[in-house]
């Protein structure tokens, strides 16, 4: 056994059986169940995947595992001569992994899991667990029965991508995870500088929750694997802030090299210091699937009334997010040019906006290549791919077939563009030009690739590795710096928040907090981490768990809810219009019998426009600090169906300028009084915000 002290605990390996023995937090043991430490990913030149694990019985009885007591082990015997090679290191009171895969044989490398340990259960399954998660923006995960039967549940990251693995740089935006019992926590991170694709997540195991930290290799037949990075793990005190507290001093000394802080970049435009309302609907249709004939939002100006009323009202600047604008298809990337009705709509539009001194932005669909789309029947591009050769261009499968994309399929069939390949830059480069060209403020560019991420691709022919690694990360920045180049006075974003690799290039971003109700509850990390250099918007909500009715139908109005999540996480707010111009509950609902309350809702927009310009350097600038524990009342609402309570008051802390304080929240219709923990008592009144000095 080798055994290493940390301040406080310890971290006990078992080099024989290759796991992790133990692990012990202020006198607590963490460890659940044996697991093995690590298990290795292979794939043949036809792309059969193999699986090596030390668990295996049949192949443990031919390893051979040398341990020098040091830290170093050896382990000999695996399959074509593959040889794995571990080094544990006891650094700052932290305990650094090292790998490297010595690789004699004809497959490639494709990843490693590794280091893996089973904890404790999960608080709802019979522990005391929690597990912080970047995923959309962060998330606390105490329950992972909900989380398996939510459709988000562990899955092995496959060919052809699916948009909601738990990878990074992808729907997490952060190399760590943690597990937490409510005291202190176990601290997992990645720290990688090169931020190649990764999985970081959790999974039932033996009763407990595995930790899973999967490195994709980037390599070739024959290539050794050895990453220059380690998995750092830290034992501390306290809650989930601590643990992000962490990562972000690693963070903060090895930033993208294109990343400055908000208060520091000239390049922003001056509206960005605004945090505009963003304002969203579809100029076609009445959601996603169904058909798309123009609604009453159409000519685009037909919503100038609407948006006036809102502005009157909030006080807010106003930042027109457009959707099934596309003169293409809705939904149908890459081609989105000409606009809807054409330029000269568009542009009238676009002018009238500016006239009042608001924005104009539009959602784009990210790097699938249409092939056909499923709303308007009529847009085709079979033709148009076998005659110009465009599968060359698209992601390919460890086969090397080029199969159809699986992201979105209900709105459109196609492919996914690899970015590394030159023809897929050409392509990319001619449908997304004259949108660069033409004047809007904000692009939501990456719509369907969250994060800013590119899907998985094998091509042989495109010039990066065989598998996935560091260089699709690398073909993404190449990529949006150009794209920042090209249309310096547009912001651009993506679908999640925009993950670690990409936050100096996508700087407003429909972050989707709200998805995270469904696997357990959503936590500001993402601004925790990195508000000072960007920061996104609430966004269309789509697919939100929170029901717009209860089970006798009626009305259920959680929008100033969400309203009061986003504005404390110094998120922009956004409200969704129905086809007919009225508030939606949130995007993709297909019936607008039950909508949120117009008046209660600007009341508390303007309302938080007045606390925003009180504050205003702490939501635009300022860095996200701890936030003060405090009590307050609860109130109920229903969840895919189950009613949850949910805190009257949200809120959040911010360092600027010299000073700190504290933001409170209250998006219900009455006085909600809060304590502190240090005694301090305070009442937010109905639909309001309070801050107070710390």
């Amino acid at each position: 056994m080798l055994t290493y002290p940390l301040t406080r605990g310890s971290v006990t390996l078992d080099p024989e059986n290759l796991r992790v023995a133990s692990v012990i937090l202020d006198g607590a043991e963490l460890v659940h169940a044996p697991v093995p430490l690590f298990t290795l990913g292979l794939r043949s030149e036809d792309g059969e995947p193999l699986t090596l694990s030390p668990a295996d019985p049949v192949l443990r009885e031919s390893l051979t595992v040398d341990a020098d007591g040091d830290g170093r082990i050896t382990c000999s015997g695996f399959p074509e001569g593959i040889r794995v090679q571990l080094r544990v290191t006891a650094e700052d009171d932290a305990l650094l992994w090292h790998v490297r895969v010595e690789n004699n044989g004809p497959r490639a490398v494709e990843w490693i899991d590794f280091p893996t340990v089973c904890l404790k259960p999960l608080r709802k399954n019979g522990g005391s667990g929690e597990v912080l998660t970047s995923w959309n923006e962060g998330a606390l995960i105490d329950d992972l029965d909900r989380k398996e039967r939510s459709g988000f549940g562990f899955r092995d990251p496959v060919y052809p991508s699916l948009g909601s693995y738990a990878m990074f740089p992808h729907m997490l935006s952060f190399q760590f995870q943690c597990w937490l019992n409510g005291t202190g926590g176990l601290y997992m991170g990645v720290h990688d500088e090169a931020r190649g694709p990764k999985m970081l997540d959790v999974r039932p195991d033996c009763g407990g929750a595995s930790m899973v930290i999967r490195l994709f290799a980037g390599r070739d037949s024959w290539e050794d694997f050895a990453p220059d990075y380690p998995v750092v793990w830290r034992l501390f005190r306290g809650g989930w802030e601590d643990g992000a507290e962490i990562y972000r001093r690693w963070l903060e000394t090895h930033l993208p090299d294109n990343v400055k802080k908000t208060a520091d970049d000239p390049a922003l435009p001056a509206w960005y210091g605004d945090s505009p309302l963003v304002i969203t609907y579809p100029v076609r249709g009445i959601h996603d699937m169904d058909e798309m004939t123009p609604n009453a939002l159409f000519p685009y100006v037909n919503a100038l009334p609407m948006i006036d009323e809102i502005a009157s009202r909030t006080g807010w600047r106003i930042m027109v997010v457009l959707m099934h604008w596309e003169g293409t298809a809705p939904w149908a990337p890459p081609y989105v040019w000409p606009p809807f009705g054409g330029e000269a709509c568009f542009r009238a539009f676009m002018d009238e906006l500016h006239r009042r001194g608001d924005l104009l932005g539009v959602y784009c669909s990210g790097f699938g290549f249409t092939e056909q789309s499923n709303l308007i029947k009529e847009y085709n591009n079979e033709a148009l791919i076998a005659g110009r050769g465009y599968k060359e261009a698209f992601c390919a499968g460890p086969d090397g077939r080029v199969l159809h994309s699986r992201i979105c399929t209900g709105q459109r069939r196609g492919y996914d563009i690899c970015v590394r390949s030159e023809k897929g830059g050409e392509i990319l480069g001619e449908a997304y030009g004259p949108l660069f060209r033409s004047g809007v403020d904000y692009a939501q560019i990456l719509d369907q690739n969250h994060g800013g991420s590119q899907y998985f691709c094998y091509s042989r022919r495109h010039g990066h590795p065989f598998t996935p690694g560091p260089w699709s990360t690398a073909a993404m920045r190449t990529l949006l710096d150009s794209w920042n180049r090209e249309a310096p006075d547009t912001v651009f974003g993506c679908e999640s928040a925009a993950a670690e690799p990409y936050i100096g290039n996508l700087r407003f971003s429909d972050n989707r907090f709200e998805l995270n109700w469904i696997i357990g509850r959503p936590v500001p990390l993402f601004a925790y981490v990195c508000h000072e250099y960007l920061r996104g918007f609430m966004g269309n909500q789509v697919s939100c768990p929170l029901d717009a009715e209860d089970a006798e139908g009626c009305t259920v109005d959680t929008l100033r809810l969400r309203m009061a999540y986003s504005f404390a996480a110094g998120d922009s707010l956004t409200l969704v219009l129905t086809p007919a111009g009225k508030l939606m509950a949130n995007w993709g609902r297909h019936d607008f019998t039950h909508i949120p309350d117009f008046d209660k809702t600007m009341d508390f927009a303007a309302r938080l426009h007045e606390t925003f310009e009180e504050i205003k350097p702490f939501l635009t600038c300022g860095r996200m600090i701890r936030c003060p524990a405090f009590s307050c009342p609860t109130v109920t609402f229903p969840v895919n169906g189950a009613p949850e309570a949910f805190p009257a008051v949200y809120a959040s802390a911010w360092e600027a300028d010299g000073r700190k304080i504290a933001l409170f929240v209250n998006h219900t219709d009455a006085p909600a009084p809060i304590r502190l923990s240090d005694g301090r008592t305070y009442t937010v009144s109905a639909r309001n915000a309070l801050t107070v000095e710390m």
